[in-house]
């Protein structure tokens, strides 16, 4: 079976369970689906997604209110990563083909004080917080600070990102990311080696009108090596990133793509692409779940988030193609209920659905995640690394 397009769809940290590495990460109990499933009390409503398999996925609990269905409409099943690390950059690039297995900088203490000087002697600005926090919380409890300073508040958390947040009227957007790029290009290789640095703007005057905007830009480290995105434009394959996709390999293997300001957009133009003329790879991230919700342990948000997502679902079924296929996957968890605000090690989903199937089934636990790129290559018949293992053949 060959399809013309393959759209896939990232659901940003909505992993289903704790992975077998679970404890080396200090997560084991975490499952954000499940979680989220019990914090609605059997409620949480998710038909498209149940339709195509997703409470068929094997796990020691169900999801409540996502029961399993005698017949799904699609292909499910579940990927544990090998990456050394549990950040987005890890587990999207594994998916294309590039585990990263040599660990990043991780700063749980606050970024070295050689580094701090760099960024306030390039920005011509003083570096406050510097310390594992909320970004919420970060500009809740030093924005007024910057508003009568300009200082810098700069921050990390369990992930390997450096994170600067600047309100717009102090510290101007293109201000901010040049202050952003100059960190990218002094953080790359040892001793820092960190994964993404990240700016992250907002507007307000006091702590209960400060509100993140949809500017922040992900300054990720560039893949080192090909990915599946290289192979498939180097093959002729066209290559399209969806939301924060372009950010994360740093436009590398990407013909173009597009910003989103929210999962409701995001798939919004998932939709609008599908409608399109648009041929080859369609490459969706919906960030919410991670950035709005999950780092914020709102279970209530990430549950009407993934409501709301179903229901736009139902929209981008309709109007796919016959030979369109459809992947669901997510690139880690982050388990709302879980101590503390970072990422969780956790089993993702995996659902494939097209309008050719004429069965479905249980593709079971695929690793590295890699498995999904070979996929992908194996249907647009480019060669890959090696790493992945397609299950195309499965797909009938």
């Amino acid at each position: 079976m060959a399809f013309e397009r393959i759209i896939t769809i990232v659901l940003d940290s909505i992993g289903i369970g704790e992975a077998p590495d679970a404890a080396k990460f200090h997560d084991t109990g975490a499952d954000t689906l499940g979680h989220i499933g019990d914090y609605f009390d059997g409620k949480l409503a998710l038909p498209n997604l149940q339709a195509i398999g997703l409470g068929n996925i094997a796990r020691q609990t169900p999801i409540a209110g996502v029961g399993p269905l005698g017949s799904p409409s699609g292909y499910f099943g579940k990927m544990a990563e090998i990456s050394a690390g549990k950040d987005s950059m890890d587990g999207h690039w594994e998916m294309m083909g590039l585990p990263v297995t040599e660990p990043l900088g991780y700063f749980p203490d606050g970024f070295p004080a050689d580094l701090i000087k760099q960024i306030e002697d390039f920005s011509g600005r003083k570096v406050i917080l510097n310390k594992p926090y909320s970004g919420t919380e970060a500009i809740k409890d030093y924005g007024e600070q910057q508003l009568k300073t300009g200082d810098l508040i700069v921050y990390t958390s369990g992930d390997s990102v450096l994170q600067i947040a600047a309100q717009t009227d102090v510290i101007p957007l293109e201000e901010l990311y040049r202050i952003c790029r100059y960190v990218r290009s002094i953080t790359i290789d040892a001793p820092y080696r960190i994964g993404r640095v990240i700016a992250r703007p907002y507007v307000g005057t006091d702590p209960t009108t400060f509100t993140r905007t949809s500017d922040r830009h992900d300054y990720a480290l560039q893949p080192d090596k090909p990915t599946d995105l290289d192979r498939l434009q180097g093959a002729g394959v066209p290559t399209y990133g969806i939301g924060k996709i372009n950010d994360i390999f740093s436009g590398q293997g990407l013909d173009d793509g597009v910003h989103t300001v929210s999962n409701t957009d995001g798939m919004d133009k998932t939709i609008e692409a599908a409608k399109s003329d648009r041929k080859g790879f369609i490459f969706t991230n919906l960030v919410d779940f991670d950035a709005m919700y999950g780092h914020r342990r709102n279970a209530q948000g990430d549950g009407e988030a993934l409501m709301t997502f179903d229901r736009q679902l139902g929209d981008l079924l309709t109007v796919l193609r016959r030979d369109d296929l459809l992947m669901i996957t997510a690139d880690h968890g982050n388990d709302p209920t879980f101590r503390g605000t970072d990422h969780t090690r956790e089993y993702v989903p995996l659902l494939a659905y097209s309008k050719q199937f004429v069965g479905n089934g249980d593709l079971g636990v695929r690793s590295p995640f890699a498995d999904l790129g070979a996929t992908i290559l194996d249907n647009f018949g480019v060669r890959g690394n090696q790493v992945g293992q397609s299950f195309l053949s499965l797909l009938k």
